[in-house]
């Protein structure tokens, strides 16, 4: 298996190749291999077509030249639009194939850490993605959690079973609290680790 030769992987489905909003998440993924590559995650693309249909797609989309930029997407749709119908299928129809496509994550155990369901025709961002393994990679090797709208860099919460001596042994730069309405004391913080 790939993913067990890595740390962290993902799995992205598609409902076929030459789909015109994957076409777009293919061409950012290839543009943000590097840093999914530097955070030690093998990414891999699923559907159900041919070895053949995927090595063609794969010179429609530009090895990450698409990257959903008016100019570059609009030329990639227009190529895929073009291969759909030598097929007997319109972009519409190849959207109706499935209407939803997924994403995977998984840790270093090999296990589901996230799992994310979007329908056809939004495409993935893959930002949030990026900042979502950030997150889980954060979370599982330090004793903390990342807050709504968390990016790296920012302070995270500490994890409320942590006793306050081990807190302040683990997070040097202090842990402070964050005052609620109500008076309780209980969401935690540090600055990043």
């Amino acid at each position: 298996h790939l993913l067990l030769a890595f740390r962290w992987g993902i799995l992205f489905s598609h409902p076929r190749d030459f789909t015109p909003v994957c076409t777009t998440e293919l061409g950012r993924a290839a543009k943000l291999a590097a840093e999914f590559s530097k955070r030690n995650v093998k990414m891999i693309a699923l559907s159900i077509d041919s070895v053949q249909d995927h090595l063609g797609w794969s010179k429609v989309w530009g090895m990450g030249r698409h990257n959903g930029t008016s100019e570059g997407q609009r030329k990639s749709t227009h190529g895929l639009s073009r291969s759909s119908k030598a097929a007997g299928q319109t972009s519409a129809q190849l959207l109706t194939l499935s209407p939803c496509v997924q994403v995977f994550i998984f840790g270093p155990d090999k296990k589901l850490n996230l799992s994310i369901l979007y329908p056809a025709t939004t495409g993935r961002n893959f930002d949030e993605i990026l900042r979502v393994v950030d997150s889980l990679q954060l979370t599982a090797y330090k004793k903390v959690a990342t807050p709504v709208n968390w990016k790296p860099s920012n302070s995270v919460m500490v994890v409320p079973t942590l006793p306050d001596e081990e807190a302040k042994k683990l997070f040097p730069k202090g842990v402070f609290t964050k005052d609620l309405p109500s008076g309780k004391k209980y969401l935690h913080y540090t600055p990043h680790p």
